[in-house]
């Protein structure tokens, strides 16, 4: 399986979302691309899967899913 993207990190900060992907940092608003995860506990955020492939991110205890390619995207 041929990785789409490399997730060096996943952290949270206040309200956003602070991501190391393929070399590059990027920040999100969590109200912004997902409400389940803006309502998360911090225990709901950061209990996470990264898919194999690189292709996106699950959180099962809330049930949210986010596609790597659409969140590079915005």
């Amino acid at each position: 399986m041929i990785a789409t993207h490399q997730i060096q990190n996943i952290d949270f900060q206040n309200e956003m979302l602070l991501i190391d992907v393929d070399g590059r940092h990027y920040q999100f608003q969590l109200k912004e691309i997902s409400s389940k995860l803006a309502n998360a506990t911090d225990v709901e955020r950061n209990f996470y899967k990264v898919s194999a492939s690189g292709y996106g991110i699950h959180w099962p205890l809330i049930d949210e899913d986010l596609s790597l390619d659409a969140l590079l995207k915005r």
